[in-house]
């Protein structure tokens, strides 16, 4: 099968971790080991990648060094799909040594200068600060803050991609065997300008979303998405809590999940299996394997009468 597997930037970063390179090297280490399972297994894969801690850091670095000259977002997204598709790849070719090549592709995302993102930012980036803290740079830097777990993080405005005009070169590297790393923290946001070229713009965009309009581009046979925890749940936080091990498109329509975390997963879940046929997958990083063959996780497909197994 050809999967494209999203990895979360929680996983390639964890909650509370310095974000330091050894930190990041060592989760991408383990991220690698659960990609070369599904490799060796005999499936083709193509990935992405979240960036929220890393892009945030980076605006912080540069607003320190030079506030009024600090780099915008679209630059500081194709920075950390860089930094962050250079070590996937080099720990990945250490996993995989006799397995297939592998590239990394700074990928240009379009979307449309008048989505109402822009608007009402809710993509959360960069550290989680306590509430005092988050206020205090909010005044200092003109940001808007948002709850976040325990604490409050920077939100900035996630529109809806439209098209991935890269899709092309993604498509030939595929098709010659080669492992993809690609459309790195929801790629680099760009508008079409009325002449017809493109120029960046101040966003960061969903991966997820990304991960499946790429999914779909790909006519993949499935699209993982990994992140820290190991399943959807119903009435999460609650005591009803419940994974959902299996469900259709239709029987997750007008659930309610949390719009800065799940919510997006589960929508480009449902939009994947019910665009393709295909098997959208929800779960641990660890697990990435064990999804694909049913035996963890949370599996979206269209088949009627697919509804919660547990």
């Amino acid at each position: 099968m050809l999967v494209v597997i999203a990895l979360g930037g929680n996983a390639l970063l964890r909650r509370g971790e310095a974000p330091t390179a050894e930190n990041q090297r060592a989760n991408v280490r383990r991220a690698a080991a659960a990609i070369a399972a599904v490799v060796e297994a005999g499936h083709r894969v193509v990935i992405c990648h979240g960036n929220g801690p890393q892009v945030g850091l980076l605006a912080l670095q540069g607003a320190a060094y030079r506030p009024d000259e600090a780099y915008p977002l679209d630059v500081l997204g194709a920075e950390t799909e860089g930094m962050i598709g250079y070590l996937i790849e080099q720990e990945l070719e250490n996993a995989l040594p006799h397995g297939p090549r592998v590239a990394t592709l700074l990928t240009q995302v379009e979307v449309d200068p008048r989505d109402a993102a822009f608007l009402a930012p809710s993509k959360p980036i960069g550290p989680v600060y306590p509430k005092a803290e988050a206020e205090a740079l909010a005044d200092r830097r003109g940001w808007i803050v948002a709850p976040d777990g325990d604490g409050f993080r920077r939100v900035v405005a996630s529109p809806r991609p439209l098209a991935i005009p890269d899709l092309g070169i993604i498509r030939l590297l595929v098709e010659q065997g080669v492992i993809v790393i690609c459309g790195g923290g929801g790629g680099i946001p760009v508008v079409r300008r009325d002449d017809g070229g493109l120029v960046g713009v101040e966003a960061v965009i969903d991966k997820d979303r990304v991960g499946g309009l790429l999914a779909q581009g790909l006519a993949a046979d499935a699209y993982l998405m990994l992140t820290d925890v190991d399943a959807v749940y119903r009435d999460w936080g609650t005591p009803r809590q419940r994974p959902i091990a299996q469900a259709s498109p239709d029987a997750l329509d007008g659930a309610d999940f949390p719009a800065g975390s799940m919510g997006p997963k589960v929508e480009a879940a449902c939009a994947f299996a019910a665009a393709t046929g295909g098997l959208a997958g929800i779960g641990a990083l660890d697990d990435a394997l064990a999804i694909l063959e049913g035996r963890a996780g949370t599996r979206v497909v269209a088949e009627a009468g697919a509804g919660d197994a547990r």
